[in-house]
Order: C-alpha cells, then sequence, then structure tokens
C-alpha cells in the first residue's frame, strides 16, 4: 500500500505501468519533484469545494422545503370561501403600493322629457297656441256669464247685445228647477204657414204640432238629442220671458228672440214638407196650447182642464231665413 493511502481522504490516482504516477504537462518553473504536491492540494481544494457546495445546496433545499411546508400550513389554516364567494384573482403585474385613486362616480341617468316636453318644438308651439285660445275661451264665457246673471251695472248697460248673443239660446240661465211652485204645465207649441206653390198660388197650411213631433222623435230613444229635447221649449221661453202679454217687446232682447223663433220654426215647416213640393213658405204664425196637469187622485187640488191658447202675429219670412233652411234640408 502507498503512503497515499493512509490518509482518510487519500485520492488514489491510476498508476503507471511501472507503478509511478503518471507525468502530466509541468507548468512553468516547476520542477517534476513539486508536480506530485500541487496536484494533491488542487485535488483536496476541488474536494472541499464540491463538500461545501453540498452542503450548502443541501441547507438550501431543506430551507426551501422548510418555507413551503409553512405557507402550505398557512393555506390550510385560511378559512375556505364559500361556493357563491369564488377568491379574486388578481391579474399578473407590478403591485402598485400607497393610497389608491378614488373611483369616479356612475353618471346619474337624464329622465326621459313626458307630454308637451316630449313633442317636436313646432308641436310643442301648436299646442302652446291652442292651450292659449282655450283659456282665452274659457275666461271670456266665464266673464259674459258672470255679466249676464250679475245685477245690472254699466257694463250691461253699454254691451248688453254682445252679451246676449253670446249666452243665449245655448248659455241661458234660469232657476225654474229650484223655483218654490215648479212648472206644472204641459205647452204645445203649434205653427202654420202661407206657401206660395209652384204655380204661383198662396195656400194656408193647418196647424203642425211641432212639440208633438219632438215627443214622438224622443220616444223610445234612449239617446235623444239636445235638439228635440230643448231647441223648441228654450225659444218659447225666450221670446215670453222678451214680450208682454200683449206680444210687444221688452228690452233689447225682444227682437233677437222673435227672430231666433220665428228662425226655428221655418227650419220645421221645411224639414216636414209644408205646403208641398216645390213651395216656399211667405209667413208664419206660431201659437201656444197651455194644460194644467192635472193633479193626483189622492190631492184636493182643484185645475182646470181647458186648454189656453195663445196666438202671436204672422211674422213675414225674409229671404234668408227660406235660404238657409232649404240649405240645411239638403245637408241633412
Amino acid at each position: 500500500m502507498d503512503a497515499y493511502d493512509e490518509g482518510s481522504k487519500a485520492r488514489h490516482l491510476p498508476d503507471g505501468p511501472d507503478g509511478s504516477l503518471p507525468e502530466g504537462p509541468a507548468s512553468a518553473g516547476s520542477t517534476p519533484d513539486s508536480t506530485p504536491c500541487a496536484d494533491q492540494e488542487s485535488t483536496d481544494q476541488e474536494s472541499t469545494d464540491q463538500e461545501s457546495v453540498g452542503e450548502e445546496s443541501t441547507d438550501q433545499e431543506s430551507t426551501d422545503q422548510e418555507s413551503v411546508g409553512e405557507e402550505s400550513t398557512d393555506q390550510e389554516s385560511v378559512p375556505q370561501h364559500h361556493d357563491s364567494q369564488a377568491p379574486t384573482v388578481q391579474a399578473p403585474g407590478p403591485q402598485v403600493s400607497g393610497p389608491q385613486a378614488p373611483t369616479a362616480d356612475p353618471p346619474v341617468p337624464v329622465p326621459t322629457p313626458t307630454g308637451i316636453a316630449s313633442l317636436p318644438l313646432r308641436s310643442q308651439i301648436v299646442a302652446a297656441l291652442a292651450l292659449a285660445v282655450v283659456a282665452v275661451v274659457a275666461c271670456v264665457h266665464l266673464g259674459m256669464v258672470f255679466l249676464h246673471v250679475a245685477p245690472s251695472n254699466t257694463v250691461t248697460k253699454q254691451h248688453g247685445r254682445a252679451i246676449d248673443d253670446w249666452i243665449y239660446p245655448e248659455f241661458e240661465q234660469n232657476w225654474k228647477l229650484f223655483a218654490p211652485n215648479p212648472l206644472q204645465q204641459n205647452i204645445d207649441i203649434q205653427v202654420r204657414a202661407q206657401v206660395r206653390g209652384a204655380d204661383g198660388g198662396i195656400t194656408e197650411t193647418g196647424w203642425y204640432d211641432l212639440s208633438a213631433l219632438d215627443g214622438t222623435a224622443i220616444d223610445g230613444n234612449l239617446l235623444p238629442s239636445h235638439t228635440q229635447q230643448n231647441e223648441l221649449r228654450r225659444a218659447w221661453d225666450f221670446y215670453i220671458g222678451t214680450h208682454d202679454n200683449d206680444n210687444h217687446p221688452v228690452g233689447l232682447r225682444g227682437d233677437l228672440s222673435q227672430r231666433y223663433l220665428r228662425r226655428i220654426v221655418v227650419l220645421r215647416l221645411d224639414r216636414e214638407g209644408a205646403g208641398g213640393k216645390g213651395a216656399v213658405v211667405e209667413s208664419v204664425q206660431v201659437r201656444s196650447r197651455t194644460t194644467n196637469v192635472p193633479p193626483p187622485k189622492w190631492s184636493e187640488e182643484q185645475v182646470s182642464d181647458t186648454p189656453v191658447l195663445r196666438e202671436l202675429p204672422w211674422w213675414t219670412v225674409p229671404e234668408e231665413d227660406v235660404t238657409d233652411a232649404r240649405t240645411e234640408a239638403s245637408a241633412g
């Protein structure tokens, strides 16, 4: 055994053919006697480095395993989230430390315009003008009604005719419904006429009971017209309210009420074909036939059942009334 085998850390090298060590390349300035010592020192240094490297790698691996074990233990100690609350996965990238920038508030939704505001500009202008016209007409109507029912004053004396033209006959005001003694009479309005036939002769018709004709049209009609119910009656009330018992006009509305009643009866005669086809109404006469409503059987009140007649003078029919009557008949 060589002397190199005595050491516990001796490194065996292959022997040469003659049992001597192989010769390596000699470095500059070195002798053959110093070569084995240098080789031994380099070999020892390499083994020492390898052992230190091995120890460092072993220590590093153990340290990494311990850190991995601690991380796994920490992860196991973290409570598990519910399935509905999945953990947030952060996108890879550099983590910005420090205070976060405030997030902007979501935009407030703008309410959608409704009504007139939702219309185009031109439509808004038209609607505004229409509302203005309606408001003006309503104010004028309320003012006219107020002046009509108000006591006589300077305005009604100066503009009484204009007020009456606005009110009558459609907006006439009366209090008969609330009278202490309501109307208990039946009043029939009748008319007859003098007509000129196609041959030029003048003939007089019989009495036409216009009230009875309106009653026949109303009977069985679920929705009778306002004209059938009130036109003739209101015209007669208007006339007797502006004339005395001798049929003389009282106040400024006397002439207006006469023309209104005459116009209605001419239209009704033309509708009924008075005098035959082609006949022209020249003049008319109106009368009223008033009968008292009989009291109930349990009442001791005594009333007359004799009709009371009131005949008006003959009125000449102007040409414009005849033309208007024919125009309305052709339109109907």
